[in-house]
């Protein structure tokens, strides 16, 4: 239930962010940096009366339907609210928020803030094994079958409208939006890694069996014990191995520290943990 509402919440968050850039930064540009509203930018340069809240609504509709025969109901069903979602804050925006520019005369500056917005709230959404539609389903089923990165999935999705995009506004806006797909993946990239960060500890110390007791009790968490011998010292050693999250990595780094002034640490960064207490 917890998972279920952390997921909700973070969904919430994510579509707010990409509607945001989207709407304040790269539609009053004419920036079509891809996706299923790059699409609906493009559209609705040549049917003006069409709003492209409704073009987006009417992409979703004919590319969600094809994600959840492929990718699965749960992404199914997340991604159908998700863009569903999308569709109402900008209409919302749409309604209270008119814009006749962008926030800034500053083409450059549009792409960038808008693409920075909208790229950390599509990771953000991503990360809960969802989608904001559009193209985002085509870069999911390209993931699930050749585990390409996502946001360089995005970008062999988008690449297409990034063209036609080139039509409707013109050479050097098209070099923008491309440049801004590029961006894109990138950002995307970077914030579900930052998500998904955890830290391996390996801890020698003559101290294991308190950081053992710690580990377990206050962590809720278990470690792997090895065997060897100080290169130096020539004396057996007992070293643990343990997995953390970030918030829990600091709570057993102080702690270590104040115990034992004279323990051996490292430290690495992993991506990606799978197992018990983490992603099944």
């Amino acid at each position: 239930m917890f998972k279920n509402i952390k997921e909700f919440i973070f969904i919430n968050i994510g579509v707010i962010l990409v509607a945001a850039g989207l709407y304040f930064f790269l539609i009053p540009s004419d920036l079509a940096t891809g996706g299923a509203t790059g699409l609906a930018i493009v559209i609705n340069y040549f049917l003006p009366l069409l709003p492209i809240s409704v073009l987006l609504l009417i992409i979703n509709i004919i590319l969600f339907i094809t994600g959840f025969l492929i990718i699965g109901k749960a992404f199914g069903f997340k991604t159908i609210y998700a863009s569903l979602l999308l569709s109402l804050v900008m209409f919302i925006f749409e309604t209270f928020f008119v814009l006749d520019t962008a926030l800034s005369v500053d083409l450059l500056l549009n792409l960038i803030f808008g693409i920075i917005i909208s790229g950390i709230g599509m990771g953000i959404v991503f990360n809960q094994d969802a989608s904001t539609g559009g193209t985002d389903i085509l870069a999911k089923i390209i993931n699930k079958f050749t585990h390409l990165p996502l946001g360089r999935a995005i970008f062999l999705a988008d690449l297409l409208i990034v063209i036609f995009a080139g039509f409707a506004f013109g050479v050097t806006k098209s070099m923008y939006a491309l440049l801004g797909v590029l961006m894109n993946g990138f950002v995307i990239d970077y914030i579900i890694d930052g998500l998904n960060v955890k830290k391996e500890l390996t801890i020698i110390s003559d101290n294991n069996q308190v950081y053992k007791q710690y580990i377990i009790d206050t962590l809720d968490r278990g470690f792997t014990i090895y065997y060897g011998k100080g290169g130096y010292s020539d004396k057996e050693k007992e070293i643990l191995v343990v997995v953390t999250s970030k918030r829990e990595y600091i709570k057993l780094r102080n702690f270590i520290h104040e115990t034992d002034p004279n323990v051996f640490l490292t430290v690495n960064t992993t991506h990606e943990v799978y197992g018990e207490g983490f992603t099944r």
